[in-house]
């Protein structure tokens, strides 16, 4: 088993959401979260809005953000056997790129042991 861990813009959790239940992944845990990546300002790119007169897309929000801030974001994480992981990335994936910085990031970590807490019952039946 594969706990999949993915960080996805705010604007793309129901189409994410709506993705995976199609794609056979109903049972997925959403979180609010903030953070940032490693780009800093971008200088020029903040300057030609502001020239311009218009209000920053959300798809640009990371790339003219200051250095430091935090951007909400939403963490996904869904536990699936390992023959799905390869499936749960690509829908992630086709879902959330835009081909911008602040797309997001996918991590699979392993999972060990699962219970549930109904019945007892453990392994990958709880899936």
């Amino acid at each position: 088993m594969k706990e999949v861990m993915c960080i996805i813009r705010i604007t793309s959790v129901n189409k994410t959401k709506e993705a995976l239940c199609e794609a056979g992944f109903p049972s997925v845990t959403f979180r609010k979260v903030f953070g940032r990546g490693k780009k800093s300002l971008d200088q020029a790119m903040a300057q030609s809005f502001l020239d311009a007169g218009e209000k920053v897309p959300a798809v640009y929000d990371e790339s003219i953000s200051e250095k430091g801030r935090l951007v909400p974001k939403r963490l996904i994480t869904l536990i699936v056997t390992d023959d799905k992981v390869k499936t749960v990335v690509d829908t992630i994936m086709e879902t959330n790129s835009t081909g911008s910085p602040g797309d997001g990031k996918i991590f699979v970590l392993p999972v060990e042991e699962s219970y549930r807490v109904r019945d007892g019952k453990s392994g990958v039946e709880v899936l």
